[in-house]
């Protein structure tokens, strides 16, 4: 079969549209790893707080274009742009949060934020310590294929139909406890396996524990800052040393992009949710799934 499009004479799929492009035409190169920075950055921004799975999309990116990986540096900026987000977005909980941090180091936890702080902290344990076995154990690039993403985005996008559906709606962020951050908790530990979607998993355990929509996903947001700042420490450490004036330019590109597309859906997703339950993000999982699935196993 010919790599090429009888008609226009170009390659006839993306991953060898990629390879055309580096080996015949340095401009065009230019341009595919621009695009290829900013699909990334996009794609980051908008799944980071929707509940389909970030991970899942940048790792599915180079296998579907052809691409190169977008590498550890812009791994850091994107993460960089989506805290950066919804920070902002949440600007009033994270004030509080970190004013009650202030004085639970101080040893007193007699004020709301104290309290927010101490649960997110709390929250945030299961994830560190599961990522710390997974890398331990050596076992974080067996989970990174087409077909585990496949499965996670098809199951969990079921589970998150199931507590949407069967969850009271009785409790709001008010209510959050130590039982709540729990069971949240160690719901974001399992979203270290690519295509369960850290949000989704979390939104999932915080419906069926009996908060309404729009606590479930504000819980879960907060949540993402503390988990968002350990990971990019974490890939921070890889690449401090390898910055260069191109990377830097691309890495502000990429968290700039990155900003503007996580705020966009968690601008969008917020107000969608005074309305709306969870089946649209649930319909996109289980169609996403199934045509992964068909694709590894075909």
């Amino acid at each position: 079969m010919s790599v090429t499009d009888p008609i226009t004479g170009f390659p006839s799929s993306p991953p060898k549209l990629y390879a055309y492009a580096i080996a015949n035409d340095p401009k065009a190169a230019t341009l595919m790893t621009l695009f290829q920075l900013l699909l990334v950055a996009i794609i980051q921004g908008l799944t980071e707080f929707l509940p389909v799975s970030s991970s899942g999309h940048l790792i599915l990116l180079p296998t579907l274009t052809g691409g190169p990986d977008q590498g550890l540096a812009i791994d850091v900026a994107v993460h960089v742009g989506t805290l950066l987000a919804v920070v902002l977005y949440f600007r009033s909980e994270v004030a509080e949060a970190t004013i009650g941090l202030g004085r639970l180091l101080r040893g007193k936890m007699d004020t709301p934020g104290a309290r927010l702080a101490a649960l997110l902290i709390l929250a945030t344990l299961p994830v560190l310590v599961a990522g710390l076995v997974i890398k331990l154990l050596g076992i974080d690039e067996m989970l990174r294929s087409v077909a585990v993403i496949g499965w996670t985005m098809l199951l969990f996008g079921i589970v998150l139909y199931w507590a949407d559906h069967t969850g009271r709606s009785d409790r709001d962020t008010g209510d959050w406890d130590v039982k709540g951050a729990v069971w949240m908790g160690l719901a974001q530990a399992m979203a270290l396996i690519p295509g369960t979607s850290r949000s989704g998993i979390t939104i999932t355990a915080a419906r069926k524990l009996g908060y309404d929509r729009a606590s479930a996903a504000t819980l879960s947001m907060l949540m993402s800052i503390p988990t968002i700042l350990a990971s990019g420490a974490l890939l921070s450490l890889d690449v401090i040393g390898q910055a260069d004036a191109q990377l830097a330019r691309d890495a502000s590109i990429a968290a700039g992009f990155a900003f503007v597309a996580a705020l966009a859906a968690l601008v969008l997703m917020m107000r969608l949710l005074r309305s709306v339950n969870f089946t649209p993000y649930v319909i996109y999982r289980i169609l996403l799934g199934a045509a992964l699935l068909v694709y590894a196993y075909s």
